[in-house]
């Protein structure tokens, strides 16, 4: 894959007629090491509020999370999103979706005895998908990826997706993309410019998609990236989403510092 030749590194304006679609991990949480380790910083659920009433509710999360993990960091929002990748969708008048119910049984049972074999390794098991995540056994990397696309291809319908010290199999042809593509179809998107910010490769898919439907990908980090737009660090994404809400300082005005807040003290 590679980086677009013209790539910016100042961010589209978020307009009245936008479409915003945001991944969660690495995008608007840092990364932790691990999933349930995420702090969000104490101001970014207000901003959220705000964005999405300020767009007349359009605005998604687009996550590779189960939805349920994502309502509860966001809560008590429960905003438009695509979990897993999109395999399930809660639409904005709040109907849960879901596409696909794959058999798994073959794919968990490969996984679950390669992980109890080596402690770096952790499964992750969705209502739709199955995540290995290698962060803490990077030299592993090359195992995991093999017996995840053997688990991957032993079962009719199924796909191996790549991501940051992950391999996930999941739903064959459903992803941010197609997820994205069946918002905009629909209000209150439909009509609109979307712009997606996402993180890693597993992102891709959504920035074609938008920009194929005349909005712009945002990349957040390093990396190549099909995304015509360029954000350095969550940080710095959170910051460009605060100057959007109508009641935040001028981009010249010194930038606040960023509390994390721990889910139980909410």
């Amino acid at each position: 894959m590679q980086s677009s030749p013209s790539v910016s590194f100042s961010l589209p304006d978020i307009g009245p007629q936008t479409a915003l679609f945001l991944d969660f991990d690495g995008t608007l949480a840092d990364l932790a090491p691990q999933p349930e380790a995420v702090q969000l910083v104490a101001d970014l659920i207000p901003v959220l509020t705000q964005l999405a009433a300020q767009l007349n509710g359009a605005l998604a999360i687009v996550s590779g999370r189960r939805l349920a993990d994502l309502d509860g960091f966001l809560a008590p929002l429960q905003l438009t999103s695509a979990a897993e990748h999109g395999a399930q969708r809660r639409l904005a008048q709040g109907q849960v979706i879901s596409l696909a119910s794959p058999d798994l049984q073959e794919v968990v049972r490969l996984a679950t005895a390669l992980a109890a074999r080596h402690t770096g390794l952790r499964v992750e098991i969705k209502s739709a998908a199955v995540a290995l995540h290698y962060r803490h056994a990077p030299e592993l990397e090359t195992l995991a990826q093999q017996v995840m696309r053997d688990a991957a291809h032993g079962t009719p319908g199924l796909e191996l997706l790549r991501g940051k010290c992950v391999f996930e199999v999941k739903p064959a042809g459903i992803s941010k993309g197609t997820a994205i593509e069946a918002f905009m179809a629909a209000a209150p998107f439909a009509g609109r410019l979307p712009l997606f910010a996402g993180d890693d490769t597993t992102d891709e898919a959504g920035f074609s998609a938008v920009q194929l439907l005349g909005g712009q990908g945002i990349k957040v980090g390093k990396g190549d990236s099909r995304a015509h737009y360029r954000c350095q660090t969550p940080a710095a994404l959170r910051q460009w989403l605060r100057l959007a809400c109508h009641d935040q300082p001028t981009p010249t005005a010194p930038n606040p510092p960023e509390k994390s807040m721990n889910r139980n003290e909410k």
